[in-house]
């Protein structure tokens, strides 16, 4: 299980992911370009003392991050998925990945997918945090494959 992060924007989000892929022990991949200063400083604020702790690949771009990120299914979170959450069946090699806070992910990773999901929320709220999803994505997976 794999945990993989579309040119995210906001810092704190992906010292969160890098808190979150220690914490359950799973590889965390960063897609670049990311929407702020990629640095010790920055990523030290955001993730405390968990960096350390983690597995972390960082990818020049969507090209890199397809040559290397292994094995298995690439499963898509997004508000536009055609599978809720609660209906749909992990494998131990997915790569679970979420796109950037601003913009999602363009077509051409909607297309590269192997599966989208959608996590429920209520019709009148837009999104949650990228962290958030994340967290709540990778638990249902881990969960379920064991």
């Amino acid at each position: 299980m794999r945990l993989a992060l579309f040119q995210p924007a906001i810092p704190q989000n992906v010292g969160a992911c890098i808190r979150l892929s220690a914490c359950f022990g799973v590889e965390l991949h960063v897609i670049e370009p990311t929407g702020f200063a990629f640095d010790d400083r920055a990523m030290k604020r955001a993730a405390l003392d968990y960096g350390p702790l983690s597995h972390m690949i960082r990818h020049s771009d969507w090209e890199a991050f397809q040559a290397g990120r292994g094995p298995g299914r690439l499963v898509l979170f997004t508000t536009k998925g055609a599978t809720p959450l609660t209906d749909f069946v992990f494998q131990p090699e997915d790569t679970l990945l979420f796109g950037s806070e601003t913009s999602g992910a363009p077509e051409f990773v909607h297309a590269a997918a192997d599966a989208r999901v959608v996590i429920p929320i209520r019709p009148d709220a837009r999104s949650l945090n990228l962290s958030v999803s994340a967290g709540i994505g990778l638990f249902e997976a881990l969960r379920q494959t064991g």
